[in-house]
C-alpha cells in the first residue's frame, strides 16, 4: 500500500474526504482553500485504522466487549469501556503503517526546519462534525507530542479514543454501528498558545440560535481549561453585518494551560493579567471575519476553536464544525418560560445561564463522575465543572449546576444539545447546596438563579411562521437587553422603544454622576453601550427607537450615591425628570455619558437603525436646548432620526412646533392621561378614574397623529392601553396611527389583532 492510503497532507484534502480521513481532518483541508489560516499538518485516514484493527486482530475481542452493553449501567459501561479501549493502546503498530506515519512525521519536520517537531494530535472520527451527527469532546487530542515514538503512542490513544464510554453511548443512542465509525488522526505542528491565548467561538449565539452575531470565548494559554470550564473566559459578542463588537466581557481567567516538562500544566494567571482582555479588539474582528466567511462556504452555522501563536504572533483556526443545536432547527418556535410565584425569595446561587428554560428536581452532588450512577432521572446534577466523560449521567439531569466555566464550556455546550437548563460560573455550588434538596433552576434570563423547592412554572409556545402582514407597523416594548437576542426571532418591526432603566438599575447600578466622581465613566459607558447594542443588533435593520434616562428622582435616589445628587421632590412625577435634566448643570455631564454610549452604538458598533426618542419635553425651547447639546455630544440630529415622547398637553397642544423640531412622535399614553385628567396615576384612590379611553385622551391622541400626518411625520405608541385594553387597537387604527409597541409576551396577539381590524376596515 502507498502512504496515501494512510496519511495525506492536510492541505490536499477538502469535505469531499470526509468518508476518507474523518470531518476534521476533511475541515481542516478545506479551510486551506478559503484563506484560512490552518496550522502544516497531515492526518492518518480512515483505512489506516481499518488496518490497524485488522492487523492487530483486535476486532472479535472489541466486539466480545459490545455484546450484550446496556449503556444505562453507568458501573458495567466503564467497566467494559475501559478494557477495550486497553485492548487498542496496548496492541502493535503495525510495521507498514508506522512507516507511513514516520515519513510524513519527518516530512512536517523537513517544511518546519525542525527536528522532531511538536504537534498537535487530534482525532477526526468519520461520523463526527456532521450537521446530523455531532457531540462535544466525542474524541481525545494530545498536546505536546514530540518524536516519533511519542507520536505513535499518541496515534495509537487517539484510536482507542474511538471507545471512550461518552462515544460508546452516543453511538448506541444515534443507531451508528460501533465499526462503521472509523477514526483518523489530525497530527498539526504544535500552537504556542500558551504563550498568548485561545478559545472557541460559535457563529451564532449558543443560547438562542440568534444567527446574525459571532460569539467568541477566550484565556490565556490552551483552548483546554475553557472547553472543560476550569477557566472563565472572557466573552466577546461581533455583530456579522458591520464586524461591530457588541459585547466585551471580562472573565476571571485565574489559570491557564500552559507546557511544562513536555507535557501541560495548570498555572495561576496573575492578578493584574486576569483584568485585562486576552485578545484585542483587532484580534476579535479577525476572528469574526474568518469565521463569517467559514460559515459562509459551510452554509450552516460552525464550532470553532482558535489559537493565537504567541512565537509568531498569528492567528490560527484549529478545528470548525458544525454547529448542531440551532444549525440543524427546523420552524420557528418561540417558547417562554416564566415562574408563577411572582415573589420567589432570594435565589441560593446565581450564575450565568444557559438554555432559556426553568426546571425543578432533586440536588445531586458529584465531586467526580464517578458517582455518575446515584443520577436519578429528573434529578438536578450539581458538580465543580463537567468534561466529556460527564456526557453518559447529564442527558438523566433535569437541570445541571456548576461552580465553574463559561457559555461555551462543556457543561454549557452540552446542556444545550440536550435541551436542559443549566447555570454555570455560580463559584458556590458544590458548597452551598446538598443532595436531596428540592431547588428551581431558572435560565429564564441571562442571569441563571437557583431558588429552594419545587416552584411553578408557566410555558407558552408561539409558531412565528406565517403570521399575517399587517399595514401598521407592530413594534416593541422592551428594556432588558439580555432578552434581545430570544426575542430576535419574533416577526415584529422594530423596537418602539427601548427603555434606559433597565440596564443602570440592572446592570450599572450607581448613580452616573457618582461614577463620574469616581473616575468610573467608562463603566457607565460600557454597560449602556453593550446593553443598547444588544438590543439594535437583535433588530436590526428594524428600527429600534431608544428612549433616553427618564428616571425620577425618587428613582434616581435609589441607586448607589444617589442620594448626593438627588432632591428630596414631593411629588418627582412631575419634577426634574426628563428634558429637564439633560441641560442642566447639575446634571449635563451625566447626559453626556449617555450621548457617548449612543454615538459608538451607530458609528463603532454601526448601528444606525437605533435612534433617539426624548422623554418628558415640556416645550419647544427645551427641545432645542436638548437637540443642541447632543449635537455638541456627538449625537447630531442631521445624521440620525430623534424622536419626542407625546406625554405632556403641550405636547399635543403645539404639535406643529414639536414637529418643526424633531422626526417623528411616541405616545405615552399613561403620562398623558395622567397629565390630562390631574389624576395620579400611582393612586389607589384615584385608579377607578385613571381611564386611558377618556373622551379627553383619545380626542389628544387623534388630534397629535392629524397634525403630525399634515407634516409628514409617523407616530407611535408606546403605553401600556394597546397591550391591556381590547378596544384600544381598533381606535388607533381608526385614527390613522403608524405603529404600536406592546411588550413581547402580547407581540403575536396583537399582530393577529391588527390584521383582523384591517382586513375589516
Amino acid at each position: 500500500m502507498s502512504r496515501e492510503t494512510f496519511a495525506r497532507w492536510l492541505e490536499e484534502l477538502s469535505g469531499d474526504d470526509t468518508d476518507a480521513v474523518g470531518g476534521k481532518s476533511a475541515n481542516l483541508g478545506e479551510l486551506a482553500d478559503l484563506d484560512v489560516p490552518v496550522l502544516p499538518g497531515f492526518t492518518t485516514t480512515a483505512s489506516a485504522y481499518d488496518y490497524y484493527v485488522d492487523e492487530t486482530g483486535i476486532h472479535a475481542e472489541i466486539e466480545s466487549q459490545l455484546e450484550g452493553l446496556d449503556v444505562d449501567d453507568v458501573a458495567d459501561l466503564q467497566r467494559r469501556g475501559e478494557q477495550i479501549r486497553r485492548t487498542i493502546s496496548e496492541a502493535s503498530m503495525p510495521p507498514e503503517l508506522e512507516s507511513a506515519i514516520r515519513d510524513r512525521y519527518a516530512e512536517l519536520g523537513d517544511e518546519l526546519g525542525i527536528d522532531d517537531p511538536e504537534v498537535a494530535v487530534r482525532s477526526s472520527a468519520t461520523a463526527e462534525d456532521l450537521p446530523e451527527a455531532s457531540f462535544a469532546g466525542q474524541q481525545e487530542t494530545f498536546l505536546n507530542v514530540a518524536g516519533e515514538t511519542e507520536l505513535l503512542e499518541s496515534i495509537k490513544h487517539c484510536f482507542a479514543s474511538l471507545f471512550t464510554d461518552r462515544a460508546i453511548v452516543y453511538r448506541e443512542n444515534n443507531d451508528f454501528d460501533h465499526f462503521d465509525v472509523k477514526l483518523a488522526c489530525a497530527v498539526q505542528k504544535m500552537g504556542r498558545a500558551d504563550l498568548a491565548s485561545s478559545g472557541v467561538l460559535f457563529t451564532l449565539d449558543p443560547d438562542t440560535g440568534f444567527d446574525e452575531v459571532v460569539t467568541i470565548e477566550a484565556a490565556f494559554g490552551f483552548g483546554e481549561p475553557i472547553v472543560k470550564g476550569i477557566v472563565d473566559p472572557d466573552r466577546y459578542v461581533v455583530f456579522k453585518p458591520t464586524s461591530g463588537i457588541v459585547e466585551k466581557e471580562c472573565g476571571g481567567k485565574s489559570q491557564r494551560m500552559v507546557r511544562r516538562n513536555g507535557g501541560t500544566k495548570l498555572e495561576s494567571v496573575p492578578e493584574e493579567q486576569r483584568e485585562a482582555f486576552a485578545i484585542s479588539d483587532d484580534r476579535i474582528r479577525e476572528l469574526a471575519r474568518y469565521a463569517t466567511r467559514i460559515e459562509e462556504h459551510f452554509g450552516t452555522p460552525q464550532d470553532i476553536e482558535w489559537l493565537v501563536d504567541g512565537d509568531l504572533d498569528e492567528l490560527f483556526i484549529v478545528q470548525a464544525r458544525p454547529e448542531t443545536v440551532h444549525g440543524a432547527a427546523e420552524g420557528n418556535l418561540l417558547r417562554t418560560y416564566r415562574l408563577e410565584v411572582e415573589e420567589p425569595g432570594e435565589p441560593l446561587l446565581e450564575g450565568v445561564a444557559i438554555g432559556n428554560a426553568i426546571a425543578g428536581g432533586t440536588v445531586r452532588v458529584l465531586e467526580d463522575h464517578r458517582g455518575m450512577d446515584l443520577v436519578e432521572d429528573g434529578d438536578v446534577l450539581v458538580t465543580e465543572m463537567t468534561d466529556p466523560d460527564w456526557v453518559p449521567v447529564m442527558k438523566r439531569a433535569s437541570a445541571i449546576v456548576t461552580d465553574r466555566g463559561g457559555k461555551t464550556s462543556h457543561a454549557a455546550i452540552v446542556a444545550r444539545e440536550l435541551g436542559v437548563p443549566a447555570v454555570v460560573r455560580t463559584g458556590l455550588a458544590t458548597d452551598s447546596l446538598s443532595s436531596g434538596d428540592a431547588v428551581t433552576v431558572d435560565c429564564s434570563t441571562d442571569t441563571g438563579r437557583i431558588y429552594r423547592g419545587d416552584l411553578e412554572y408557566e410555558v407558552t409556545e408561539e409558531v412565528v411562521d406565517d403570521l399575517p402582514e399587517t399595514d401598521t407597523d407592530v413594534r416593541l416594548i422592551l428594556g432588558d437587553p439580555d432578552r434581545a437576542f430570544a426575542l430576535a426571532s419574533l416577526p415584529v418591526d422594530g423596537v418602539g422603544l427601548a427603555r434606559e432603566e433597565f440596564i443602570v438599575t440592572s446592570h450599572i447600578g450607581s448613580h452616573p454622576l457618582e461614577l463620574l466622581g469616581r473616575g468610573e465613566e467608562d463603566r457607565f459607558i460600557e454597560a449602556l453601550r453593550t446593553g443598547v447594542a444588544k438590543i439594535g443588533t437583535a433588530f436590526y435593520p428594524d428600527e429600534v427607537v431608544f428612549r433616553l434616562s427618564d428616571f425620577k428622582t425618587d428613582e434616581y435616589r435609589n441607586l448607589e450615591g444617589g442620594w448626593k445628587y438627588e432632591p428630596d421632590e414631593a411629588n418627582p412625577m412631575l419634577g426634574w425628570r426628563g428634558a429637564s435634566r439633560y441641560y442642566d448643570e447639575a446634571f449635563r455631564e451625566a447626559f453626556r455619558l449617555e450621548c457617548e454610549a449612543l454615538r459608538q452604538v451607530r458609528q463603532e458598533v454601526g448601528l444606525d437603525n437605533v435612534i433617539v426618542m426624548v422623554p418628558f419635553c415640556r416645550t419647544p425651547e427645551e427641545g432645542e436646548r436638548v437637540l443642541e447639546l447632543m449635537d455638541e455630544y456627538g449625537l447630531s440630529s442631521d445624521e440620525m432620526d430623534v424622536y419626542v415622547m407625546a406625554e405632556l398637553p403641550s405636547n399635543i397642544v403645539l404639535a406643529d412646533r414639536f414637529a418643526a423640531l424633531f422626526d417623528g412622535f411616541s405616545i405615552g399614553s399613561n403620562d398623558l392621561t395622567q397629565l390630562t385628567l390631574g389624576v395620579d396615576r400611582n393612586s389607589e384612590r384615584l385608579a377607578s378614574l385613571f381611564d386611558e379611553t377618556d373622551e379627553a385622551v383619545m380626542r389628544s391622541i387623534t388630534s397629535l397623529i392629524e397634525e403630525a400626518h399634515r407634516q409628514d411625520l409617523p407616530v407611535g405608541i408606546c403605553g401600556d392601553a394597546p397591550s391591556t385594553i381590547p378596544e384600544y387597537s381598533e381606535f388607533l387604527l381608526e385614527a390613522g396611527i403608524d405603529s404600536i409597541s406592546v411588550s413581547p409576551d402580547v407581540a403575536i396577539e396583537t399582530m393577529l389583532t391588527v390584521a383582523e381590524l384591517e382586513r375589516e376596515e
